[in-house]
């Protein structure tokens, strides 16, 4: 009996593929619609992609330092990791706070910490991504008053906040407000970025986090863009002209180690996203219609046991990255598993961009792998299959009513199932996990975060709020909380805010005073 051999996705795969596969992409040239081969004519023979190191842990001064070491050696854009406190809008010294403050990213809760994070670091000459959510709006506008002291002004600043609430819901749970005034905010922020922040990509909808907890390729793609629908109809809802914010949407995927799968993942991911601009909403500009997109290395992947071996994981994924044709990349560092990574690991991982980039070779002709018969028959099979799904999403009422239902989690949730029944029976095969273990112990080095970072923050709120005017504050607050119970656009108050010196915690505070908590129903 011949075994039946499938990718991660599920997705059979014959013995060999010849002529007799004809690919969609057969005559198509990078640059053009639909822009399977890339959304540049040149890609990397004009330009390597942006090499951004997700870097935040400690206090602001500790970030500094690391934005620094890395800037020094090489890395083109920042991007920063914040706190769980800092991540669903409580401050250092509030007691859901306890215990993770400056853990797992750094620990931001005024003007003061931003203008700490980028000190010596001139914001109109770099370009900075957060990885935030549910608090984007405040952290974008503590970015853009940090900009100011620096006497850089709001036009000029260039980089990304992550603001994708919907996979939240989904899969990664750092939510503070129910969805809809959830997605209020989201559109506040992309119309005033419209205006007021024209180089800033305001959301980028993030297929990575439900990647990682557990969905296939064909389930990234096409939930991510199910949201995606789902974030462009609520800006088109409030009056905003398809191109006046399209060409600003970014993504934000995973990248696993099914190395020929995730290549032709990323392939169609393009080629689905430019037909849904241009057939369903009718975008002119071509900026709308090009999918642009930052990648990661999975972190899922890493091992504990082992973790030398994660250097080459990395490597082979960051590759598949840059033969998909990301915009910009992260690659995980090996020791990620255990803990945050240390400058040496950091470095290596910065390291196997810049030698991807500069030594392989790939980068010398764009889409290499382009008349593959295996990858172009994989392009066409995820395009095929990603499509059920966002037709059966479209069937439901779209992403809100998805997740209400629980469908995206009940999805994720089977596959995750699936994957760890072929780990624990031995059938997909995890070097020095299920297989070619030992007995050794890595004695490498591991970064500790001082638990004396919490008592640090908290007397410098202290000290903050016995310094600051604390009338102007209320009167901003105030200001901030009559327009969330109005239909403004809630960005002007929110950065009102920020400059009073107003900190997190209350300005998430007094939304959750007029927007509620976010209690997730059961499903299974």
């Amino acid at each position: 009996m011949i075994k039946t051999i499938k990718t991660d996705s599920n997705i059979t795969v014959k013995r060999f593929y010849d002529s007799k596969v004809k690919p969609k992409s057969k005559t198509e040239e990078p640059g053009k619609h639909p822009y399977t081969r890339g959304i540049h004519p040149g890609m990397y023979r004009d330009r390597l992609w942006t090499m951004r190191q997700y870097t935040g842990f400690g206090t602001a001064e500790q970030t500094n330092q690391r934005f620094k070491y890395l800037l020094e050696r090489g890395q083109t854009g920042l991007s920063m990791a914040f706190d769980l406190p800092t991540q669903i809008g409580y401050d250092a010294d509030d007691s859901h706070a306890e215990g993770e403050v400056g853990k797992v990213g750094v620990s931001i809760t005024s003007l003061k910490d931003m203008m700490k994070c980028f000190n010596g670091i001139p914001l109109d000459k770099v370009s900075t991504s957060m990885t935030i959510n549910s608090t984007a709006s405040t952290l974008l506008a503590l970015y853009i008053a940090a900009g100011e002291s620096q006497g850089v002004d709001s036009k000029q600043l260039r980089g990304t906040t992550q603001n994708d609430i919907l996979k939240e819901y989904i899969a990664r749970n750092t939510y503070i407000y129910p969805p809809r005034p959830s997605m209020r905010l989201i559109g506040d922020m992309i119309e005033y970025c419209s205006k007021k922040v024209p180089q800033w990509y305001p959301i980028s909808i993030s297929g990575y986090h439900m990647r990682e907890a557990g969905c296939n390729a064909v389930q990234e793609v096409a939930f991510t863009l199910a949201n995606a629908i789902e974030y462009i109809e609520t800006c088109v809802d409030r009056g905003l002209k398809i191109d006046s914010f399209a060409p600003r949407l970014s993504f934000f995927f995973c990248c696993t180690s099914e190395f020929l799968e995730e290549i032709a993942k990323f392939r169609a991911a393009r080629r689905i996203y430019a037909k849904i601009l241009k057939d369903r909403f009718h975008a002119k500009d071509k900026r709308s219609i090009q999918l642009k997109f930052h990648v990661q290395t999975s972190g899922e992947s890493l091992t504990a046991q082992q973790p030398d071996n994660n250097i080459v994981r990395v490597a082979m994924q960051s590759m598949a990255a840059v033969l998909g044709g990301c915009q910009s990349l992260h690659t995980n560092s090996k020791d990620e598993a255990l803990a945050l990574p240390t400058e040496a690991a950091v470095k290596i991982a910065l390291r196997t961009q810049q030698i991807v980039g500069h030594e392989s070779g790939i980068t010398k002709t764009v889409d290499p792998l382009a008349g593959s018969y295996y990858v172009e028959q994989l392009t066409d099979t995820i395009e095929a299959e990603a499509n059920k799904y966002l037709k059966k999403i479209d069937r439901m009422g779209g992403s809100l009513v998805g997740i209400e239902r629980g469908f995206f989690q009940s999805e994720i949730r089977q596959n995750a199932y699936r994957l760890k029944k072929e780990i624990d029976g031995g059938e997909r095969i995890i070097v020095g996990v299920n297989k070619f273990t030992d007995s050794t112990k890595d004695k490498s080095d591991i970064m500790k975060i001082d638990d004396s970072i919490q008592t640090q923050q908290v007397q410098h709120l202290k000290e903050l709020r016995s310094t600051r005017d604390n009338a102007k504050v209320e009167s901003a607050l105030g200001k901030m909380k009559n327009a969330a119970d109005k239909d403004e656009n809630l960005m002007p108050y929110i950065l009102d805010a920020v400059k009073s010196y107003a900190t997190l915690g209350e300005i998430s505070n007094t939304f959750r005073e007029v927007f509620g908590i976010y209690q997730p129903k059961e499903t299974f």
